[in-house]
């Protein structure tokens, strides 16, 4: 390209000028967040008629359309057809049994039907036959275990840390547990929203309302090795918490304003640090739970495991002493007298200075642990690699910690005051704020400056009916969840820069009806879920597309693929693997060496990642594996697992050949292909190909072959082909990775 074209020379003059504009911009924009901080005038100036956007009104329970039509069953599908009926649409024809039994299993508990469900609901001709299936699968407990996954996609949750160390959060997991227990128990959201939020300050007491309050804690937090500024470090915890909160339950970017007021919502800067004021009082803390009885149970068996671990720690360290001694030797030699002198002398007599030269002498003369691994000779090495094998052997018998709510709550102390920061740094403090909640939304809300009682207030807000966003919020993520799209479908999004409503009188009649029916997520659920709606074919259609190419109108459903944990998941059902226990400490499954190349460690690489040698319990559902911010496991990977780090509301769907690759190579899919053939075998009682056929189609597509079907398998057997290679196949197929 010229750099002496028209455009690159007016470019050239005006770069100063767009700088200078940026730094003037900037500049304004903190002068107004620091005037806005002391002057209610100026706030609401700055929201205007922003303030007015349909997000920030109240709700206000829409009357169903009066539809004159046999399709409208429910006030849901009134909405829907009216909107249809307004664009010249008309709904699809409803799916099959089949496909919908198929539909509303995973939708609901994220596993296949059984060929016995499949076969029960299709005979079943009763007028409730599809509510009766809808019922069971609400009252399972694996409802939660779904639920779970996709609320935990929104509020970032791992097993570790985050950043370089990435170290494990031993308790976090007690949190992931609440999440699944209140699902399935249908506690009302608003109880829900309180105890996460505030449980330890509004349920003194409750052990389940203080591991909620984990909730605050899910995301990265920076701790590394090194030193850390504790006020920078402090800021950053801070600031994860508010954007969860702004995004989770009030689907707002308020994190926008964390630099300047919000460039397209009427939030200001001063909003954003009053929401931080919140949360300012209280901190992160293991709090330990066990009753008396546990404590004494674990002391007993943590003495004994120590017993057996002690002879192994002993026996590897005589081992390292005479190499260890001689290498410190060989460098003290090499150091200064006065340093030499200092560690020579007795710890308790060293003088002040001596210390601080015992200290340097340390850190240049002690040898990490592969300088005298290298020093060892071959014997001596394969001892020591014996001894670490025994090691982590005995390691593995570890007794489970105590118990303990990985919690967040007040401190002794009260709460510093709050500022405004200039550029989100806390070393650049602007105006103070006070405690409060963003202005558009109620300018008038009281939140207590005392650090006790903050976090209460902004709950008992939260989880009000009055709020604008909380229920609306909520029960557009429901509808996405179920359709595959929401009525927003920026669900952590609901200001101007995000999706408006395709349905805003429907939005707001679920909302409502959320709120009078007691917060209850289960009977939204089954409002959406019978609702023709719901029930329409997923086909598509040219003349429909021509008009509504995105389906916003809804005039047929969505067809959505397997996240990477349900696909696991129905892949271990299917072969007959699956472990269907509830709860528990995370479980970590074998991994690749390339995968396990990138834990990060400053010790020896051995031991880093210890699996269960129990198969089953390698075989729990994908929601307990232990999730490692740094470490993703390359099916789930593949196939667009969240990374854990900022908040995912709605999982990407990509294609590419790794999925494939994947699917077709990996250990675990030759492990469960095999299984899934050896499973035929045992169910048709006897070599029986045609048998076989029949129930590897039923079992994983929840159908019988079709004539094409039964003759291609038939030509591959003959062929040559075995059982696991046509178990694999059926595993690949679209029918099975996507929900019809």
């Amino acid at each position: 390209m010229r750099t002496d074209s028209p455009t690159a020379t007016l470019c050239s003059i005006l770069s100063p000028i767009v700088r200078l504009s940026l730094r003037a911009i900037i500049l304004s924009g903190l002068a107004l967040a620091t005037l806005a901080a002391s002057e209610p005038d100026q706030e609401a100036k700055f929201i205007g008629a922003r303030g007015k956007y349909w997000a920030f009104q109240r709700v206000v329970r829409p009357a169903s359309p009066d539809v004159n039509s046999t399709w409208v069953r429910t006030p849901i599908d009134a909405f829907i057809w009216s909107a249809l009926s307004a664009k010249k649409l008309s709904p699809s024809e409803p799916v099959d049994r089949i496909r919908l039994i198929r539909r509303i299993t995973f939708d609901l508990i994220g596993l296949p039907p059984t060929p016995a469900e499949v076969d029960a609901f299709v005979q079943d001709r009763s007028p409730n036959a599809y509510e009766k299936v809808v019922d069971r699968l609400l009252a399972s407990p694996h409802y939660g275990e779904r639920w779970a996954l996709k609320w935990l996609d929104v509020v970032r949750y791992a097993d570790t840390n985050g950043f370089e160390l990435d170290a494990d959060r031993t308790h976090a997991w007690r949190y992931r547990d609440y999440v699944i227990d209140s699902f399935n128990r249908d506690k009302p959201y608003d109880r829900f929203i309180k105890e996460q939020i505030a449980g330890d300050e509004m349920f003194p007491g409750s052990h389940e309302a203080l591991i909620a309050t984990g909730y605050l804690r899910a995301g990265q937090e920076h701790l590394v090795a090194g030193n850390i500024d504790p006020e920078v470090s402090r800021e950053e915890v801070l600031t994860e918490i508010a954007t969860s909160v702004g995004q989770t339950y009030l689907g707002l970017t308020v994190n926008c304003a964390r630099c300047h007021n919000h460039k397209f919502d009427p939030i200001l800067q001063a909003d954003y640090y009053r929401l931080q004021a919140v949360f300012g009082g209280a901190s992160g803390k293991e709090i330990e739970i066990a009753t008396p009885e546990e404590k004494a149970a674990w002391e007993a068996v943590d003495k004994a495991y120590k017993e057996r671990l002690k002879p192994v720690s002993d026996a590897l360290e005589q081992l390292a002493k005479p190499y260890q001694d001689r290498i410190e030797a060989e460098g003290l030699a090499k150091l200064d007298s006065k340093l030499q002198e200092a560690w020579k002398t007795p710890k308790d007599k060293r003088t002040a200075e001596q210390k601080i030269l015992a200290e340097n002498a340390k850190s240049q003369v002690e040898p990490t642990w592969d300088v005298v691994v290298a020093a060892m000779t071959p014997e001596d090495r394969e001892k020591r690699a014996q001894l670490r094998v025994r090691l982590h052997e005995v390691e593995a018998t570890e007794p489970d910690p105590l118990p303990t709510a990985y919690a967040y709550v007040n401190a002794k102390e009260e709460a510093p005051q709050a500022y405004v920061l200039r550029m989100g740094d806390p070393k650049n403090r602007l105006a103070p704020v006070d405690p409060s909640v963003p202005r558009v939304l109620k300018a008038s809300y009281e939140i207590p400056k005392a650090s006790v009682g903050r976090r209460t207030a902004l709950a008992n807000w939260l989880a009000s009916g009055e709020n604008p966003l909380t229920a609306r919020v909520m029960v557009n993520r429901i509808w996405q969840f179920r359709t595959g799209t929401g009525i927003v479908r920026t669900p952590n999004d609901f200001g101007v820069m995000g999706d408006r409503p395709s349905n805003q009188a429907l939005l707001d009649w679920l909302a409502s009806e959320f709120v009078s029916q007691g917060w209850s997520v289960k009977n939204i659920d089954r409002l959406i879920v019978t609702s023709n709606v719901y029930l329409q074919s997923a086909a598509p259609d040219k003349d429909r597309e021509a008009i509504d190419p995105d389906d916003r109108l809804y005039w047929r459903m969505n067809r959505k693929r397997l996240e990477g944990e349900t696909l696991r998941d129905a892949v271990l059902l299917v072969a007959g693997n699956l472990n269907p226990k509830l709860g528990g400490r995370p479980v970590r499954i074998p991994i690749e060496p390339e995968v396990y190349n990138l834990i990060f460690t400053e010790h020896e690489r051995d031991g880093l990642w210890p699996v269960n040698p129990d198969k089953s319990v390698q075989n729990r559902r994908s929601i307990y594996l232990y999730d490692k911010r740094s470490v993703r496991l390359p099916l789930l990977t593949a196939f667009d697992q969240p990374d854990a780090i900022t908040s995912c509301p709605v999982r990407p769907v990509s294609t590419h050949p790794l999925q494939a690759l994947s699917m077709l190579n990996s250990d675990f899919m030759q492990e469960q292909a095999q299984a899934f053939a050896d499973r035929l075998v045992k169910e048709c009682r006897k070599p029986d190909r045609a048998c076989e056929i029949k129930t590897a189609w039923k079992l994983a597509l929840a159908r019988t072959p079709s004539p094409a079907e039964r003759a291609l398998a038939g030509k591959f057997f003959a062929g040559g082909g075995n059982a696991a290679d046509m178990c694999l196949a059926l595993l690949n197929r679209n029918e099975f990775v996507y929900v019809p």
